[in-house]
């Protein structure tokens, strides 16, 4: 019977044990590398504390309400993120877009979660490797900061002397020359791919092969792994803080970090790269709050949760920032450069400026093994539910595959693993932060305009409220209605506009990227926003009939599988909806739209 069959497939789907494992799988997912090497640097670079302003206003107006949005579309579908647009099939292209970023994403990411093995598979040699400049890979540019009296003040004054040169004639510490001569083996632009590091392979493929282990039974592995993955680096960046504090001139690291800049508060560029750290954070537009929230129970009051997790990642992020740069006050201290040369954004600071901080620590080799192993979690988390986002999207999309889970998440692994192979060769880098730069960036927030033009313009404000509150059971409040219907839009637009209007041209190293390398760039972008308009002109000229206008109107309809999962929910929404319709409609069942639907599905059911 279809009753029957509805509940099997649901109960192949999967679902959460316990709301815990929700709980930790979304701070896993929005806590992640970018909360330390990203955060830290943007808010010392835009204001220090006055960039606080900005970031907690995008926080309260922005990420907040698209968290609770994307969970109470997810939960209340219990579906991923190509069949959710069942809400209005018109706009079924911002599914394959998400997933197309996310198979981009996801390729370059993993690789990053990469560095961190390889620098622990050398956190136990006797000596740190990056301590100083006598190793074969160092060239005479090499230059070892801190050091005693004369030394110290001779090598810290070549340094700065070279500051202002180009970066192959700059001088460059030993952490510096480590990771980019031994780990990346970088070649010196990216038209020079070269070969395959084969270590840095070794290592992507140690964390393909883990990534696999932990989701390949879906939410019941990933579940149970989270306890330790998203709770082992607060543990970590707690301990590293409780350190950090304790070092001379770790205050004036944390001053310069926090110390308000207000006049920073009139420079657009400020709240631009506030809003698109919450998206980069937090992770709307991505599928995995979607995805994750699809495995809840359905009467689940996930308003707390969307409410509850976005607060934490923020106060980690700015956690995160004591703890860096009271490492770079230290650092500071010992080498007698300025605070704000010592400290950079993006993989600088991870993997070159915080490992040669460590070096100038008592017992350096047990805080590079914590700071390593911290990193690694932080990015595990994040790559779990970035691939699961991908599974379960073409798994829900055709559920045939259903019983064919495993070996689906062993392909899309597989086929990541080799994507990401030519992130891994001696220009590897080169494209990652290519890719980093442009593939995401414009596209998530255009996906997340889609998602609120959705819930408050086609399927309709009303209609949405009146599913969440069926489905929470409780009243929501009104401020959520104007967030989602004009504050969102209006936001989401302006940002559209200033990231592209504020777009610079990327650089690495100081090595400007050539003119075919940008255009690559807007391609990876490109690729995932076309699908939204190429779906909406096949849709409209192949699946729907009568004139242009009707078959926009039929386009923008929410289709009769959209509903609630269980037939249980689905039924009682039905009835709600279809008298819902009649009262709006005088009472004349002839007007209900869903009039039709609620025919089928109580025949369905008899």
């Amino acid at each position: 019977m279809p009753t029957d069959k509805n509940k099997q497939d649901n109960v192949d789907r999967g679902n959460w044990a316990n709301k815990y494992e929700f709980l930790l799988s979304c701070l896993g997912y929005a806590i992640g590398i970018g909360n330390v090497w990203r955060f830290p640097y943007l808010c010392y670079r835009n204001g220090g504390g006055a960039f606080l302003v900005p970031y907690l206003l995008m926080l309260l107006f922005c990420g907040i309400p698209l968290f609770f949005l994307e969970s109470s579309l997810g939960q209340f579908a219990s579906t991923g993120c190509i069949t959710l647009f069942r809400i209005s099939p018109l706009f079924k292209g911002a599914g394959f877009a998400i997933v197309i970023v996310n198979i981009i994403c996801t390729a370059y990411y993993n690789v990053i979660i990469a560095y961190p093995l390889l620098f622990l598979a050398n956190c136990f040699r006797t000596k740190l490797p990056w301590i100083d400049c006598d190793n074969p890979w160092n060239t005479d540019h090499c230059v070892k900061l801190g050091g005693q009296n004369a030394a110290k003040n001779h090598a810290n004054d070549t340094f700065l002397l070279h500051q202002n040169e180009t970066f192959e004639n700059r001088m460059k510490t030993p952490a510096d020359e480590f990771f980019h001569y031994h780990i990346l083996q970088i070649s010196d632009s990216i038209e020079d791919q070269g070969t395959i590091v084969w270590p840095l392979l070794l290592c992507n493929v140690l964390a393909w092969v883990i990534t696999y282990l932990c989701i390949m039974k879906g939410v019941k592995s990933v579940g149970k792994v989270v306890y330790f993955t998203a709770t082992f680096p607060f543990f970590v960046l707690f301990v590293l803080l409780i350190r950090g504090l304790t070092l001379p001139g770790a205050w004036d690291g944390v001053s310069f970090y926090i110390y308000p800049q207000w006049h920073q508060l009139t420079n657009l560029k400020v709240w631009a790269d506030a809003a698109c750290q919450i998206f980069f954070s937090l992770g709307p537009g991505w599928g995995g709050i979607v995805n994750m929230a699809s495995y809840n129970n359905f009467r689940n009051n996930n308003q707390l949760d969307s409410i509850l997790v976005p607060i934490l990642n923020c106060g980690t992020s700015i956690f995160a920032g004591f703890v860096v740069f009271s490492v770079i006050g230290f650092m500071s201290h010992e080498t007698g450069l300025p605070v704000s040369t010592v400290a950079t954004g993006g993989p600088g600071l991870a993997f070159v400026t915080y490992p040669e901080a460590i070096t100038m620590l008592p017992w350096p080799h047990i805080w590079a093994i914590l700071f390593f192993l911290m990193l690694f979690f932080l990015g595990l988390d994040s790559c779990f539910v970035q691939i699961e986002a991908i599974i379960s999207s073409v798994i829900d999309e055709y559920p045939s595959l259903r019983k064919h889970k495993m070996m689906v998440t062993f392909g899309s692994c597989a086929v990541t693993m080799l994507i990401s192979t030519m992130f891994v060769r001696n220009g590897g880098m080169y494209l990652l932060q290519l890719f980093d730069w442009y593939a995401a960036s414009i596209s998530v927030i255009l996906i997340c305009f889609v998602e609120v033009f959705v819930v408050g313009w086609t399927y309709g404000i009303k209609n949405f409220i009146r599913d969440l509150e069926f489905m929470i059971q409780k009243k929501i409040h009104w401020l959520w209605i104007l967030l989602w219907k004009i504050v969102n839009p209006i936001i989401l637009a302006s940002i559209f506009i200033t990231t592209i209007a504020f777009n610079t041209r990327i650089t690495y190293r100081g090595i400007t990227y050539p003119d075919w390398s940008i255009t690559l760039g807007w391609c990876s972008c490109g690729i995932s926003i076309i699908c939204i308009p190429l779906y909406m002109g096949y849709r409209l000229l192949y699946l729907e009939e009568g004139d242009l206008v009707d078959r926009i109107k039929s386009a923008i309809k929410p289709t009769l599988e959209w509903g609630p999962a269980d037939n249980e929910h689905r039924k009682e929404w039905f009835k709600l909806v279809h008298y819902d319709n009649i009262r709006n409609s005088s009472a004349d069942a002839s007007k209900d739209p869903y009039h039709e639907q609620f025919v089928q599905l109580v025949t369905l059911n008899t």
